[in-house]
């Protein structure tokens, strides 16, 4: 299951399934309606938002939209098709394309940018839409919430103080728990901050900087950098921790927990 979510959201392609239609959700502005007359294919069709908040439907003229909620629009629809044109229309409204709300990404990922909100979209779909994490993605991952009415649609939110901020860790999405696949808002900001990193040198294929998440272990510092050379010896690792500014070396074991900041030197052998 791990593998299949990993592989899924590195190529983009996890779409969770929509809910379906919310009746509650707010129209606004550059929203895209469908709107379905049973029976009557002429008056059926696709219909936008215009900047005045209203669109035009054929027989009523301009119909208010921004601001009300789809019950509202086919509530209203319907009484004025009733009122000399149409017997007992039968009426339904739809989202084709959300644009009047957005959500932005910020950070380690390779698309940042803002984006349409659309349908019932998750983080999952948004990280996807921002072409995955990069490697060097810390694993907890931010969505900072405006509070309500600080949401302004096309440009960046003012995320004040009385913004909410939830903390989701992105390894358990990648071990299945879809519980922590947030739904998102109009407004959110996805930020996905840089891991902190361990420094590896010495006797190791490839020395440098790797991105870490918590309880990495000595073996798989060991193993981002390459593994040991043949001239290298897991039984000489040393830590180097700055403890309360100065640094402390400290004789590591493979199964010992690095830290963020901490650089690991690999001797040679003995013999």
């Amino acid at each position: 299951m791990k593998r299949f979510l990993l592989a899924l959201l590195a190529t983009g392609l996890f779409v969770l399934p929509a809910s379906g239609q919310q009746p509650d959700y707010t129209v606004g502005a550059q929203d895209v309606l469908t709107v379905t007359v049973y029976d009557q294919p002429d008056l059926s069709g696709k219909f936008k938002v215009e900047a005045d908040g209203a669109f035009t439907f054929p027989l009523v003229g301009r119909v208010p939209a921004a601001g009300q909620t789809l019950h509202t629009i086919e509530a209203e629809l319907t009484k004025r098709l009733s009122d000399g044109y149409l017997k007992n229309p039968q009426v339904t409204v739809a989202v084709e394309s959300y644009q009047s709300q957005r959500i932005f990404i910020l950070g380690e990922v390779r698309a940042p940018g803002s984006y349409t909100l659309s349908g019932d979209m998750t983080l999952i779909e948004a990280l996807s839409r921002a072409g995955s994490t990069t490697p060097a993605a810390s694993d907890q991952i931010l969505i900072v919430r405006p509070a309500p009415g600080k949401a302004t649609g096309p440009t960046m939110p003012d995320l004040a103080s009385d913004s909410t901020v939830l903390k989701i860790n992105i390894r358990d999405l990648q071990e299945g728990d879809l519980t922590k696949n947030a739904a998102l808002k109009d407004g959110d900001t996805i930020v996905v901050p840089k891991a902190q990193a361990v420094y590896v040198f010495g006797q190791v294929k490839a020395p440098g900087a790797y991105a870490v998440s918590k309880g990495t272990s000595v073996l798989q510092a060991l193993s981002l950098a390459g593994g040991v050379t043949d001239r290298g010896s897991t039984g000489r690792v040393k830590i180097v921790r700055t403890v309360e500014g100065k640094n402390r070396e400290i004789k590591a074991k493979l199964t010992d927990v690095v830290e963020p900041g901490d650089t690991l030197i690999v001797g040679e052998r003995f013999f």
